[in-house]
């Protein structure tokens, strides 16, 4: 796995746990780390978890080397 598709999953790990804390407690981490919800650095975060996001879309449609089969002289 290429380091940014490891990057955009811990940003959406991130997010949805974010979005989970929100649900169950209304409770917006991201915003009381960063200084509420309007803070460059909470919209920040934002953006990157979106972009994330459509980056993991990728993976639905790329090729799974792991279960390829393999070309050997047997």
């Amino acid at each position: 796995m290429k380091v940014i598709d490891r990057i955009a999953l811990a940003l959406i790990i991130i997010g949805g746990l974010n979005w989970g804390s929100i649900g169950i407690f209304g409770l917006d981490m991201v915003a009381a780390l960063f200084g509420g919800s309007a803070s460059f650095l909470s919209r920040l975060v934002y953006i990157l978890v979106c972009l994330s996001a459509i980056w993991c879309i990728t993976l639905f449609f790329r090729d799974d080397p792991a279960h390829e089969p393999t070309r050997g002289n047997a």
